[in-house]
């Protein structure tokens, strides 16, 4: 098979990989773009192009890393060959959400070590021989960022409004491929008789059709709470017109309700980005 068409075959999978690393689309378009230069200017034969293009994708992802966060003083090093990049390449469908609310958080090392082998289902052998390191090493880094996660991860309602306000960006920006992270598989947009007299569809189901919808739009629509729950809602000349309601399950939302009865948007309190509810 020729460069190109292997790349054409791995490019969705890259993007993915590079996009839940880097939890930035236009950075993961950039560094999978990077990796197809290398790979078109590489003369030497690849036994495994696949495996081949996913370790360039990550090195430059880690590269990205390291040029936004100073690198610690302490790092692991390498004691001692690393393994042949090419065994036990595994791919899960994509990082999570709650995932990415604290990835910053995270040495680049540990970033890497931790999306690759708990999101993405990587081998230590493949993780050391990206990071330059050994299995063990690799593996001391993915459980020492599995223990910043766990304790600082978003819990209960924080965890709802921030899913909620990740989400309405993602619209506003126009990044597809992280409102459709940030929905469940079998996601469903419903709404009430008043929604749909002003305008909203009266039904969506499924991630991608729902990601579409939202993509680009809800330039006008601010967040709110309604009753004891962080949602958003547009706003046409300082008064709520439509409630976006959400539900969230595990840093997924996996309903939105549109909603304009008028017992509905009397509800509706506005709140800055920052606001959380006691």
């Amino acid at each position: 098979m020729e460069h190109t068409e292997v790349f054409e075959t791995e490019r969705p999978r890259l993007l993915r990989l590079a996009a839940g690393v880097l939890a930035d689309h236009a950075e993961a378009e950039d560094v999978v773009q990077q990796a197809w230069l290398r790979l078109h200017r590489y003369q030497a034969e690849i036994e495994n192009p696949p495996a081949w293009l996913t370790t360039v994708t990550t090195r430059l992802c880690l590269d990205r890393l390291r040029a936004r966060t100073p690198v610690p003083a302490a790092e692991i090093e390498p004691a001692q060959t690393a393994p042949d990049p090419a065994e036990d390449v595994v791919l899960a469908e994509a990082v999570g959400v709650a995932l990415q609310l604290v990835l910053d958080r995270l040495s680049p090392k540990e970033r890497v070590a931790f999306v690759l082998h708990d999101s993405f289902g990587f081998e230590f052998t493949t993780i050391a021989a990206v990071l330059d390191t050994t299995p063990v090493a690799a593996r001391k880094l993915a459980s020492r960022a599995r223990a910043k996660v766990s304790r600082t991860a978003p819990e209960g309602p924080a965890a709802d409004w921030e899913v909620v306000d990740a989400f309405m960006a993602a619209a506003r920006q126009g990044d597809f491929q992280r409102l459709v992270l940030l929905l469940a598989p079998d996601v469903v947009v419903t709404a009430d008789d008043a929604a749909m007299l002003a305008g909203t569809p009266g039904r969506i189901r499924g991630r991608e059709e729902v990601a579409t919808f939202f993509n680009g739009s809800a330039h006008a629509a601010l967040p709110v709470f309604v009753g004891t729950r962080p949602a958003a809602a547009w706003f046409h000349r300082g008064q709520a017109k439509v409630l976006f309601d959400f539900t969230v399950f595990d840093g997924q939302v996996t309903h939105i309700t549109f909603r304009a009865a008028p017992e509905v948007l009397g509800q509706v309190v506005r709140r800055d980005g920052e606001q959380r509810l006691d």
